[in-house]
């Protein structure tokens, strides 16, 4: 059994190797070598619209690429910087576009920085070289207002600060472009106390004296630069990503769309369009029931994604309107799935959804209990190791066996050296006679596996870890420890675990099963300080847990420790 259990860990220590290689080459910018990323199968291949339908060339300036649309006459550009509660965002006159966004309860800064200044998360932004903004605008068989179109702001008047006023549950801003091709194009922002989900109208009117068809796009533009929360051990997805009823979620990696390789639902009647990041995000969501047509596409450096919504034919002196909503803040789930369906899916916990979703729900419980993210994670750690007691306890009891009988498989291994065959033949004979299972400390462990795997990624996604305080010196759960205290606790305790194990036979194996809580010690340092408490709870559980059932199987209680010499 020993040599059994001891290749299962093996297995397990050599596949965990293999996924921290491909996650450093992803991380480097290589192509994944083990697990290469792959996206739901797709309903049609997305490719650039049709020349009656094409979008603008989403640039962070300059005139827009639109065949057969004369460039928009100069005007002076203005920007306007509007606040609620939650939100200080900055619209800009050309195409009446959302080109910044501030988070005002979400700070810029992490851990002890935090301590020092509060400066709002940039989310949005079109300064300091990055790009990412929210664009709007029409296009059609004409000439028509685009998200380059010089626009007025008409409601409110555009002197003095726009803020949301005290007692006030909302704020409008409406933009109205000039004439183009006898077409107005009216768009009209709704924000709303404590939210970051915005109502955004299109109205189209036809100045002119024949029918005109126009569509409504809807995009998402950013920079290709990641989100910088992720180390040289985990990270994060950061681009588009699109969903539908039809496909589910759908992420587009930026190296993909470098190789022209997207592959997403592009014809959909549901959904929404996202440019995601760790923690944050932003989305257009257009009803269900309305049509639209997806694309994810790249213009010189920059990346989009975007919606075209249905035709609308307008009558001469008529006009026709088009209501989407957009969301540029947190990953918050609870907010999230209220919002629209599969929006809370932008919070990846990858293939191990299903089981990861049921655990933020008792992590979310116990926090809203104990209002501290920390000791939520402590209380849920302790809950998970009490479902699996009984389990665990099988595992540690054969463990104990085999330790209790380990002096005789050594004495075993010495004497029969020279014969394998006759050895393995007489400790078959030894387990039987024991009534040791020779599975009987890995396969509980094993089917814990998923379970661990699928906290780790609710604790890594979670944005409410971010800025979470837990005790003392521990400000930021979402951040490595300043101290490197926890990193040395879980060391220490995974030394420890270790040593309560039976020593391998082979010195070499001896020694290397100790070198592996070092080598995990290292990851551990660069991990955010939750990840490790969570490791450190789960590991003194345990060790206690272990000592216990060796106690009351009478088996002595020692450490283990292999000869370096």
């Amino acid at each position: 059994m020993s040599d059994i259990r001891r290749s299962i860990l093996w297995v397990i220590f050599g596949f965990s190797m293999i996924l921290l290689w491909d996650r450093w080459q992803v991380y480097h910018g290589q192509p994944a070598t083990f697990f290469p990323s792959s996206t739901a199968p797709a309903a049609r291949t997305a490719a650039p619209p049709a020349p009656n339908a094409a979008v603008p060339t989403p640039t962070a300036g300059g005139a827009a690429a639109v065949p057969g649309v004369p460039a928009a006459p100069a005007a002076p550009r203005e920007r306007y910087r509007v606040r609620t509660d939650v939100f200080e965002l900055t619209f800009d006159s050309e195409g009446g576009a959302l080109v910044g966004a501030r988070l005002l309860k979400h700070a810029a800064e992490t851990g002890k920085a935090l301590h020092k200044t509060f400066t709002p998360l940039e989310l949005l932004t079109s300064e300091g070289g990055r790009t990412y903004v929210a664009q709007t605008g029409l296009v059609g068989g004409v000439a028509l207002p685009t998200h380059k179109t010089p626009m007025r702001l008409v409601d409110p008047a555009p002197a003095g600060p726009i803020a949301i006023a005290d007692g006030q549950d909302t704020l409008v801003l409406t933009f109205e472009s000039e004439p183009q091709g006898d077409v107005v194009l009216r768009k009209t922002y709704t924000l709303h106390r404590g939210s970051y989900a915005i109502d955004v109208q299109h109205e189209v009117r036809n100045l002119g004296s024949a029918p005109v068809t126009a569509r409504v796009y809807q995009q998402l533009v950013r920079d290709g630069l990641a989100a910088g929360s992720e180390t040289p051990f985990y990270k994060t997805f950061t681009g588009p990503a699109v969903y539908s009823e039809a496909a589910k979620y759908q992420k587009v990696e930026f190296a993909d769309i470098d190789k022209g390789k997207v592959a997403i639902q592009a014809q959909a009647t549901d959904g929404y369009v996202a440019m995601v990041q760790h923690y944050f995000f932003s989305a257009w969501l257009l009803d269900a029931g309305v049509e639209r047509e997806n694309f994810v596409r790249k213009v010189g450096e920059l990346y989009a994604v975007g919606q075209i919504g249905p035709a609308l034919t307008v009558a001469p002196g008529a006009a026709q309107t088009l209501s989407a909503r957009l969301y540029v803040g947190p990953q918050e789930e609870k907010v999230l799935e209220r919002l629209a369906p599969g929006l809370e899916l932008v919070k990846d916990y990858g293939w191990l959804t299903i089981l990861a979703k049921p655990l933020y729900w008792l992590l979310e419980k116990i926090h809203s209990l104990v209002g501290n993210w920390g000791w939520a994670i402590v209380a849920l750690v302790v809950l998970i190791k009490a479902a699996f007691y009984w389990l665990n306890a099988s595992a540690y009891r054969s463990m104990a066996k085999m330790k209790a009988i380990n002096p005789r498989i050594m004495d075993m291994r010495e004497r029969l050296k020279d014969n394998p065959q006759l050895m393995q033949q007489e400790m078959m004979r030894l387990y039987r006679e024991e009534k040791v299972n020779p599975l009987g400390g890995c396969l509980p462990i094993l089917i814990q596996i998923p379970v661990f795997i699928a906290l780790y990624w609710v604790l890594l996604a979670s944005v409410e870890m971010r800025n979470a305080p837990w005790i003392g010196w521990i400000v930021d759960l979402s951040s490595p420890d300043p101290y490197y205290v926890l990193p040395l606790i879980m060391a220490l305790s995974t030394l420890v675990q270790t040593a309560l194990n039976p020593l391998p036979p082979d010195p070499l194996q001896a020694k290397m099963m100790w070198l592996m809580p070092l080598i995990f010690s290292v990851m551990f340092f660069f991990f955010p300080a939750g990840l490790v408490l969570y490791w450190i709870v789960n590991n003194v559980l345990t060790i206690a847990q272990q000592a216990y059932i060796n106690h009351a199987m009478g088996v002595p209680l020692k450490f283990n420790l292999p000869k370096f010499k």
